[in-house]
């Protein structure tokens, strides 16, 4: 069973009826006993990355989303994988989960529209099992202001916008999508697939 973790700040119910579509085993929980529990993670989000940290000490969720990480694979979606930096510089400085070395910062976008938003292709540099099946020429959808800045061996996937962007990353079990797979299509859900064969493993 994958546990959606709800901390107030959360896409999760398309991430949820996306899981669904697929038949794939999930809950959405704030419970920690649950999280413990199950077999793998999915921690989405959208907004403003210091109150998304602020929800996640109130809940008392910031160890228990760490200690869990070392044990099953979890996904962070969009704000949920910027959260799985070391810090922000969103707002004010801002410690993160510390799960992936590495920043979150404002995406420059060389005079590109910000906040990025939209469908753009997918630069696959090292494959892995989020990327499996994946087609040469796929896009997925993007909404966000801020990016990842981490070292290339944590990058699987990058995206430009005006400059190279993180798109999917990954440190042992811990993976992360700027993008929303439950919002890219074919390639996204085939992505959610991949990751529900991480879990069952």
């Amino acid at each position: 069973m994958i546990a959606i973790i709800d901390y107030g700040a959360g896409n999760l119910f398309s991430v949820k009826n996306a899981l669904d579509y697929l038949q794939i085993e999930n809950c959405v929980t704030e419970k920690a006993e649950i999280i413990r529990r199950a077999d793998g993670l999915i921690l989405p989000g959208v907004g403003a990355f210091p109150d998304a940290m602020e929800r996640l000490e109130r809940k008392q969720l910031v160890s228990v989303i760490q200690e869990e990480a070392a044990r099953k694979p979890l996904l962070g979606i969009c704000l949920g994988m910027q959260l799985l930096f070391e810090e922000s510089w969103e707002f004010k400085k801002t410690k993160g989960l510390g799960l992936i070395p590495g920043k979150v910062i404002k995406i420059d976008g060389k005079g590109e529209k910000i906040p990025h938003m939209g469908w753009n292709h997918l630069e696959v540099l090292k494959p892995c099992s989020m990327t499996e099946g994946m087609e040469e020429n796929s896009y997925v959808y993007f909404v966000h202001s801020y990016r990842a800045d981490t070292e290339p061996e944590y990058l699987s996937c990058t995206t430009f916008y005006g400059e190279e962007i993180p798109a999917l990353v990954q440190k042992d079990m811990v993976y992360g999508a700027q993008f929303h797979p439950e919002k890219s299509g074919s390639v996204g859900l085939n992505m959610l697939k991949n990751f529900a064969r991480l879990v069952e493993k």
